[in-house]
């Protein structure tokens, strides 16, 4: 998509959807030099991704933890907040459910 212009140390200056007559360069979204200017790294990796999933966990355990200690209800929370914390929790338990656990005593199905 990006037709890009070049500043004089060669580096991109600003991307256009259209070639103009200062962005006559084409470069693919997945192109490098395209990733840094939008604020990837070249793998297309976001820095903040796993921070952000790492966060949401500890949301996700913060939210059950008041639900357990009766300092929240479920109903508490707007519908679109449950379906998802219910979402992720299904998901998780299918997760753990498929998951090796070698710490379990035999015949306990509990997950730590």
């Amino acid at each position: 998509m990006p037709y890009i212009r070049r500043n004089a140390d060669a580096q991109i200056d600003s991307l256009h959807r259209h070639p103009e007559n200062s962005a006559q360069e084409f470069l693919a979204d997945s192109h490098p030099d395209v990733q840094a200017f939008v604020g990837r790294s070249a793998s297309g990796a976001d820095p903040y991704s796993s921070l952000d999933a790492d966060f949401v966990r500890v949301i996700e355990d913060v939210i059950d933890t008041l639900l357990v200690k009766n300092i929240l209800n479920i109903t508490d929370l707007p519908a679109e907040a449950q379906a998802k914390l219910f979402a992720r929790k299904s998901f998780r338990d299918r997760a753990s459910r498929n998951s090796l656990n070698l710490f379990a005593p035999p015949g306990s199905d509990d997950v730590i």
